[in-house]
């Protein structure tokens, strides 16, 4: 998408890796990569809440939307960063933190960027003896999530993550 008319991109990619806390900070952190926004993506139900998501089997994945900008860092780095934070072998669960809103899952709105997925996911799968679970579809819906969730461990910096903290700074340093 051309958003300023002069031949600069930003592309979005929607990736779900749990709770989405850790997994908007370490995306945002990696150059190229201008926004990271938590929101909830392919449920049954438009435009859900927190408590709706976690309670009421709405059928959305915590998710994060991540602008970038592709002569930047390609989806293809993106998913390769995006895979150390996951256990893409692990069904509905990941750290502490289980069920089906804690999926894995990489939701695409550019046809053409299936086919990186596909093999991004190919080759991660030879590097497992087990299935890897991550789904992998088009984009059916994204709803951002409540302002409070929105940078929150920015905001909470004490707060729950998954992912070790050692890897926050590992993102910022990479090309």
């Amino acid at each position: 998408m051309d958003i300023c008319g002069e031949g600069w991109t930003i592309e979005k990619i929607y990736l779900a890796g749990g709770c989405f806390w850790g997994v908007e900070k370490y995306l945002g952190m990696i150059p190229g990569v201008t926004a990271a926004r938590s929101g909830y993506a392919n449920g049954r139900t438009e435009n859900p809440t927190y408590q709706q998501v976690c309670r009421e089997g709405t059928g959305h994945a915590e998710t994060v939307e991540v602008e970038y900008d592709p002569a930047a860092v390609t989806l293809s780095k993106l998913l390769e960063e995006f895979f150390l934070i996951i256990d893409p072998t692990s069904l509905n669960r990941q750290g502490h933190d289980a069920g089906a809103q804690y999926r894995t899952g990489i939701y695409w709105i550019n046809p053409a960027d299936q086919k990186i997925i596909d093999a991004a996911l190919k080759s991660l799968q030879s590097r497992y003896d087990k299935p890897i679970v991550v789904e992998a579809e088009p984009l059916r819906g994204f709803y951002p999530a409540e302002e409070y969730h929105q940078k929150y461990l920015e905001k909470n910096p004490g707060g729950y993550c998954h992912i070790p903290q050692s890897m926050f700074a590992r993102a910022a340093k990479r090309p």
